[in-house]
């Protein structure tokens, strides 16, 4: 299904370098530096995901020149809960920017919300011939109650959200292809033990501590090779979705002028580069040091960042890849 991005939106929270704050989070301070980054965004505790995620998108709807009561579809990635639990945020968004005539429709895959999100606007065109205007944002507000935004995993997490206007027929920004694969052996590697229906909070009972990089080693038993083992089909399978995405397209990953990763630590974006054979120069390393990782949010600021630099040509292909928790690896190919 053919179509284009109209225009870019995005809100951030406040910017902060991590050497200033590292200590706030863990005493492993050395391992935090070697992972590269020299910013993170931080929110004020009174903004929410919702509050990033409507500024973000009523910018993008403003850059577009779209009336919010235009939209068909809005459709919300999130990384992190809510500010609520029974709550869909995509139907507040949809609320809040005044899209009254849309479907509301709220991903939560992880960090690659914000490809799926391409997806379902393919789809929900391809279905409705008559649906014209969709809008996709992928917003991250880490929860810093249930998760350490440094602690936890090998990314340094930022809070932020960005917006896209998709136009049915639109020629510039014109998504090619996708491609998602699932691996469910991993759904448990991330899950919080209490505070579902399983184990539910009770009336004065604290929660449990931020979860830290130990609970995640936990899953694997504290098995060095095991984890080790997982890393490597992290990124194989990052490699293997962004070549299926570009067979779609009837293109080859030589052929890409760009590949947007999740804005991960410079280790990570250096080994996926080299599987891929792509010089590092060509991915968002820089844009990741600079600004961390804003989960389902990480793929639109890249392109909204490429294309207000005027950092693409007309004809150039680019691939945003990534995973999320699931596991789910997901590509989307996408022509300037």
């Amino acid at each position: 299904m053919d179509y284009g991005l109209m225009g870019f939106g995005s809100s951030l929270g406040d910017p902060v370098a991590v050497e200033d704050v590292v200590e706030e989070y863990t005493e492993d301070v050395e391992r935090i530096r070697e992972y590269g980054y020299r910013r993170i965004h931080r929110s004020a505790p009174d903004v929410g995901l919702t509050d990033l995620a409507a500024d973000a998108a009523l910018a993008a709807l403003k850059d577009a020149h779209v009336d919010p009561r235009d939209l068909d579809l809005v459709v919300l990635a999130i990384t992190d809960i809510p500010e609520y639990l029974y709550w869909d945020a995509a139907a507040a968004l949809q609320s809040r920017i005044g899209a009254d005539r849309a479907e509301a429709v709220l991903l939560s895959q992880g960090c690659v919300g914000g490809l799926t999100c391409f997806d379902q606007v393919a789809g929900h065109f391809a279905i409705r011939s008559g649906h014209q205007r969709a809008l996709i944002v992928g917003a991250n507000r880490t929860c810093e109650a249930y998760w350490n935004r440094m602690d936890t995993h090998s990314l340094l997490f930022s809070d932020g959200a960005a917006a896209a206007v998709a136009g049915r027929d639109h020629p510039r920004l014109r998504r090619r292809a996708g491609e998602v694969m699932s691996d469910g052996r991993f759904a448990d590697l991330f899950a919080m033990d209490q505070g579902g229906a399983a184990e539910p909070f009770l009336g004065g009972e604290a929660p449990p501590p931020a979860r830290d990089a130990w609970d995640l080693m936990e899953f694997f038993d504290y098995d060095d090779q095991r984890f080790e083992e997982f890393t490597d089909l992290l990124t194989d399978r990052v490699r293997e979705v962004v070549a299926r995405a570009c067979a779609r397209a009837g293109v080859s990953i030589g052929d890409l002028a760009r590949v947007v990763l999740l804005n991960d630590n410079a280790a990570t974006l250096t080994t996926v580069a080299d599987k891929l054979g792509v010089p590092l120069a060509r991915t968002n390393a820089g844009f990741s040091r600079d600004h961390g990782h804003f989960g389902a949010a990480d793929h639109l600021l890249n392109l909204q960042h490429l294309h207000e630099t005027d950092a693409l040509h007309d004809g150039d292909v680019i691939a945003l890849a990534g995973m999320g928790r699931g596991m789910h690896w997901g590509c989307t190919v996408v022509e300037a």
